[in-house]
C-alpha cells in the first residue's frame, strides 16, 4: 500500500497546495473557496458511497433542477456500478465511476460531494471535501467521534463551505409546522421527550478471516481507521455494529429522533447522560448494544431514547417516533406530520402527509422527503445561506448520541459542560472523545 500511495501522490504532484490527510495534494486557491454560485447556476455533485442509500440518493440528486451527478465513487466495483445505473435510470448521462474519491476532489468542476460512506469516513471525507473547495452533504452521523465533529465544523468555517448533515427531518414541512406549534405552546410547557427506534435485525455470526471480496479495495475502505484483518461478516452493512468503524444503532438511526427532540426543546447540550443496555440477542461478533436506553437530563426536561435493534414491537403504532409531553397535552411526531392530544388523550389536531421517504410509506403519489432536504442543500449553495441541518446543528445532535455511547462504554453517568458539550472531570470518558488513526491518515484542519 505504501508504494501505491507514493505513486498516487507523485501523479498529483503538479498541484500547488496540500490537503493534510492521507498524503494527497490538491490545488485550490483561497479565491475558489469563497466562490458562491448564483441562484440559477448548475451544481455538479460527486456521490461518494453507493452500495445502499447512496445509490438511491444519487438518483434523487440527479432529478433535481440544474443539478448533475458527474461522479459516482465507491471502493467496491459492484456498488459503484449500482450508483451509476441509478443515475442513468433517471434519464441523465452516466456519471464517471471512480474508486478513490480523493481524485475527484482534484476536479475543479465538482461543486459538491454527497457522503454515504461508513461512519469512520464521514468526518475525514467532509474535512477533505471542504479543504478542496467542495460543499458537503454528509449522511448522519456527522462523525465517528466528537473530536471529528469539532474538526468538521472547523473545516466548514475555515474554507467557507456549506455543510449539511442528512437529518432530513429538518426540511420536512409538516414536521416543521408541528415543531413551531410546540414552541408556540400547543401542549404547554414540555417536561419530557421520548424517542425510539425499533428493528428486527438478525445475528451476524462469527466472521471468518477470508480473502477480500472480489472488486473491493479494502485498504481504502479502511482509510483512516487502524488496519484490521478482513472478515466476511463486516462489509457491506455489519460494520455499523463494530466500534472500530461504526457507532451502533444509537447513531445509525437514533440521531434522527434525538435531533427532533433537541429541536423541539431548543436545547444545545444535556446536563447529564446515562446509558444502559447491551448485546443480548445473540453471541456473535456484534459489539454495540442491540438494546439501549439513553437518558438525557436537561435543564428543564428529560429526554429518553429507546433503541431495540432486534425487537420491532411498535410504540404508539410506529417503529420510530418522538413524543413530547407537556403540562397541557402531548404531541406525537418524528414523521412528516404530527398529532396533538389533550391531557386526557383526546385528539385535538392530526396532520398527515402523503410525502415519500425512500419510496415507502405513501398512500398516494407525493413529494420525496429526501428531495426536499437535498433541495435545501442546493439552494444554500446557490444563495450562500445556512442550510437547515448546518454542520453545527448536526454536530450537537450527533454528539448527544455519542455521549450516550460513551456513557454506555464507561458504565457511568456523564456530566456535561454547557459551554461546549465536553464531559466534565472524567478522564476515562474523554479518552473516547477522539480515536487513533492509521499512521499517515490523520485528518487535519
Amino acid at each position: 500500500m505504501k508504494n501505491s500511495r507514493r505513486r498516487f501522490i507523485k501523479n498529483m504532484a503538479g498541484s500547488s497546495a496540500a490537503v493534510a490527510f492521507g498524503g494527497l495534494a490538491s490545488g485550490f486557491t483561497a479565491k475558489s473557496y469563497r466562490n458562491i454560485k448564483g441562484a440559477n447556476d448548475r451544481v455538479r455533485v460527486a456521490v461518494i458511497g453507493s452500495n445502499g442509500r447512496g445509490a438511491g440518493m444519487a438518483a434523487t440528486f440527479a432529478k433535481q433542477a440544474n443539478t448533475d451527478v458527474t461522479y459516482v465513487c465507491d471502493v467496491e466495483e459492484k456498488a459503484r456500478q449500482k450508483g451509476i445505473d441509478a443515475v442513468k435510470k433517471t434519464g441523465k448521462d452516466a456519471p464517471k465511476g471512480e474508486n478513490d474519491f480523493r481524485k475527484v476532489l482534484l476536479d475543479k468542476d465538482v461543486d459538491a460531494i454527497y457522503i454515504a460512506m461508513p461512519d469512520h469516513w464521514h468526518a475525514p471525507a467532509t474535512i477533505l471535501g471542504c479543504a478542496a473547495g467542495k460543499h458537503v452533504y454528509c449522511e448522519k452521523p456527522l462523525a465517528h467521534n466528537p473530536r471529528e465533529g469539532e474538526m468538521s465544523i472547523a473545516a466548514a468555517r475555515k474554507y467557507n463551505r456549506i455543510v449539511q448533515m442528512g437529518t432530513q427531518r429538518r426540511s420536512w414541512k409538516l414536521l416543521t409546522e408541528g415543531i413551531n406549534e410546540l414552541k408556540g405552546g400547543a401542549i404547554g410547557k414540555v417536561h419530557m421527550a421520548k424517542t425510539w427506534y425499533t428493528n428486527a435485525r438478525k445475528p451476524i455470526g462469527v466472521g471468518l478471516h477470508t480473502a477480500v471480496m472480489p472488486g473491493l479495495d479494502y485498504d481504502l475502505w479502511q482509510g483512516p481507521a487502524p488496519r484490521m484483518p478482513y472478515k466476511d461478516n463486516v462489509i457491506h452493512y455489519n460494520w455499523h455494529w463494530f466500534w472500530h468503524w461504526g457507532t451502533g444503532e444509537a447513531l445509525n438511526n437514533g440521531t434522527h429522533e434525538i435531533d427532533v427532540a433537541r429541536w423541539g426543546l431548543g436545547v444545545d447540550y444535556p446536563l447529564r447522560v446515562n446509558s444502559t443496555g447491551g448485546r443480548y440477542f445473540a453471541k456473535d461478533d456484534w459489539q454495540t448494544p442491540d438494546t439501549q436506553l439513553i437518558t438525557f437530563d436537561c435543564p428543564e426536561a428529560t429526554v429518553v431514547w429507546e433503541g431495540r435493534s432486534c425487537n420491532n414491537f411498535k410504540t404508539e403504532g410506529l417503529d420510530r417516533g418522538v413524543l413530547f409531553y407537556g403540562d397541557k397535552g402531548v404531541m406525537l411526531t418524528g414523521h412528516d406530520g404530527y398529532t396533538i392530544y389533550d391531557e386526557k388523550g383526546k385528539v385535538l389536531k392530526e396532520i398527515k402527509s402523503n410525502a415519500v421517504i425512500d419510496g415507502r410509506n405513501t398512500s398516494s403519489p407525493g413529494e420525496s422527503l429526501d428531495a426536499v432536504h437535498i433541495a435545501n442543500f442546493l439552494d444554500s449553495i446557490r444563495l450562500s445561506k445556512v442550510p437547515n441541518a448546518d454542520v453545527a446543528v448536526g454536530f450537537k445532535s450527533t454528539l448527544w448520541m455519542q455521549l450516550g455511547n460513551i456513557a454506555q462504554r464507561t458504565g457511568h453517568t456523564l456530566n456535561i459542560d454547557q459551554a461546549n458539550g465536553h464531559v466534565v472531570g472524567d478522564k476515562k470518558a474523554m479518552e473516547l472523545w477522539g480515536r487513533t488513526y492509521q499512521p499517515g491518515w490523520e485528518p487535519k484542519v
